[in-house]
Parts: structure tokens; C-alpha cells; sequence
């Protein structure tokens, strides 16, 4: 992510491209969702795995396999959707999150989702479809952080840039502090503010100041809550499928960091959601590759000590 940023300065595609990855961070909230209350959003009735150490490429398998015979599971579509997703095969997962939509087209986060894996699937725009796909997420919810933030992603690419700052602005300020994706919102707004010279320095200050202590802020901010239909539905999962996903959601942050290490917030969140599973040892494991990953910044680094020192990580 940090050579994206740098070449942000010079490339307004690649200023694009890096508003797409930013939003990468937006998906994290589902992590901090699950791991606070250890249940996933939906119901399905395909079996899952009490194995916690399942491969991706065998649930994938057995979520195929499984659908088969329930071919009309939305949320079974919907796991396999996201099983792709951690296995990078977006065009994969905007088959799978189809279908969901097709089966229940009343869920906002199928369709953001399919939204999300259908950007990623592509050249590096938001596609006429993707942009249906968010729209529709937004006319069910419009709260929804991840159709909200590619929705603003489309005006930048079509011109419209004090559309896309007002949009990401209305999404910063509905934002909790310190969430993990709070700081790259604000990275995505200062730079296209710089490059199309409009001002956002007054209108950043005004929704709130930027953490002062960075790390600790963003280790220790609160989870938002699930809503109450998640709160309806996810008890109804049964405790090995709950553990698996969770798991999975996880170990698929972890492998996306040890990727594309520069994600300082992704870390922290990492850290976190370790600390919250009660894994104290892959928290430490955690910190060590932070640590690695900003060996030469020591502003970042700083600042994931700070971070590892509030969730109680050993320095």
C-alpha cells in the first residue's frame, strides 16, 4: 500500500487505484463484527467444518459440494463467495455473491459484497455493474460503509471529485473513532484534495482531529455493534460453523498482511481480533511481523507499540 500511496502523487490512475485498495480496509469492520460477538451475520443450513484449521481451497470444496444439494442457500452462496474472496479469486466470488443476490435480494451486504469482488475482479475502475450492485446496497442500507465508500470511488473516476470528498466525508463522519479504516478514509480525501487542489484541511478538523496517539487509538476503539438482525440470525449457527468462519476471516487478514505487509492499521486490527479470540500468542506473532514490516519508520512503529501496549501484547 505504501508504494501506491507514493505513486498517488503522480498518476491520478494510480490515485484511483489506491482510493480501491484503501477500501480494502472497510471489509475489516466484518472482522471486529465476528470476532466481538463470535457469530457471523446470516444462517445457513450446508454444514461446516468444527475444524478451525480448515484449508480455504476445502471449504470451498465442501461449500461446492454442499450447494449442490441446497442450491437455493443464499448464505451458503454467500460463504463460498467469501471463501473465494480470501483465495483472491474475485471473479469467483462475484459469482457466488450473485447468486446470493439472485436467491435474497433483500440482504445489503450480499450486494456490496458482490459489488467489492466485482471492482476487484477487474481492470482497476468501478464497473457500470459494480456501481448497480452498491446502489442497491445503499437503497437497502444506507449505512452500509463498504457501498458507500466505492459509491464515492465511481464519482472521483467520473470527475465528479467534490462528489466523491463529499461522499467520503458523509462516511468519516458517521465513522467511530479510531476504526480501522478511519485513517486511510482520511488519506484517500487529503490526497484527492491535494491533487485536484480542493481544500479539506478545515472540513477533516471540523468531523474530527486525527488521533494523537495513532496505535492505542485504533487497538482500543469500540466494535461497532451488530445490528439487531445479526444479532437475531447469527445465534442460530451452530458454534463449530461460528468458530470456523471466524477463524477463517482471520487467518485471511493474516495472509493478506504477510502479502502486503504496509498495512499499519491491518496489523493493529490483526492484533486485536488475536487478543479477542484469546490467541496471545499469535497476538505476539502479530507484533513481531508489524514490527518487521515498519522496521524503518519509526513513527509506525511507534505507534503499534502503543497499540500492542493498550491490548496488553508483551513489547
Amino acid at each position: 500500500m505504501a508504494q501506491d500511496r507514493n505513486d498517488s502523487a503522480q498518476n491520478p490512475r494510480s490515485l484511483a487505484r489506491f482510493a480501491l485498495i484503501g477500501a480494502g480496509l472497510i471489509a475489516l469492520v466484518a472482522v471486529g463484527f465476528a470476532v466481538w460477538k463470535r457469530q457471523m451475520p446470516a444462517k445457513t443450513t450446508i454444514a461446516a467444518s468444527d475444524s478451525p484449521a480448515e484449508s480455504v481451497e476445502s471449504k470451498i470444496a465442501r461449500l461446492e459440494s454442499g450447494l449442490k444439494n441446497q442450491p437455493n442457500d443464499a448464505n451458503g452462496w454467500q460463504m463460498l463467495g467469501m471463501s473465494f474472496y480470501q483465495s483472491g479469486k474475485y471473479a469467483e466470488a462475484a459469482q457466488a455473491y450473485a447468486r446470493a443476490t439472485q436467491i435474497d435480494p433483500n440482504i445489503s451486504e450480499y450486494w456490496s459484497a458482490l459489488g467489492e469482488a466485482r471492482v476487484l475482479a477487474g481492470p482497476g475502475d468501478v464497473s457500470a455493474e459494480a456501481k448497480l450492485a452498491f446502489t442497491k446496497a445503499v437503497a437497502l442500507d444506507p449505512q452500509d460503509p463498504r457501498a458507500r465508500y466505492f459509491l464515492a470511488v465511481a464519482k472521483d473516476f467520473a470527475g465528479d471529485h467534490k462528489g466523491a470528498l463529499d461522499g467520503w466525508f458523509a462516511l468519516l463522519a458517521d465513522t467511530p473513532a479510531g476504526a480501522p479504516w478511519e485513517a486511510d478514509v482520511r488519506k484517500v480525501i487529503t490526497d484527492v484534495g491535494a491533487k485536484e487542489k480542493i481544500e479539506v484541511a478545515a472540513r477533516l478538523a471540523a468531523i474530527r482531529p486525527a488521533p494523537a496517539n495513532g496505535g492505542a487509538a485504533v487497538a482500543t476503539a469500540g466494535i461497532p455493534g451488530p445490528t439487531p438482525e445479526q444479532l437475531r440470525s447469527g445465534g442460530q449457527l451452530p458454534k463449530g460453523q461460528q468458530d470456523a468462519m471466524i477463524d477463517g476471516m482471520v487467518n485471511g487478514l493474516e495472509a493478506k498482511l504477510k502479502a502486503n505487509p504496509g498495512n499499519e492499521n491491518g496489523w493493529i486490527m490483526l492484533m486485536r481480533s488475536r487478543i479477542q479470540l484469546g490467541e496471545a500468542g499469535k497476538a505476539s506473532e502479530a507484533l513481531k511481523g508489524a514490527r518487521a514490516a515498519f522496521a524503518n519508520d519509526s513513527a509506525a512503529k511507534g505507534r503499534i507499540d502503543a497499540a500492542a501496549s493498550a491490548l496488553g501484547i508483551p513489547l
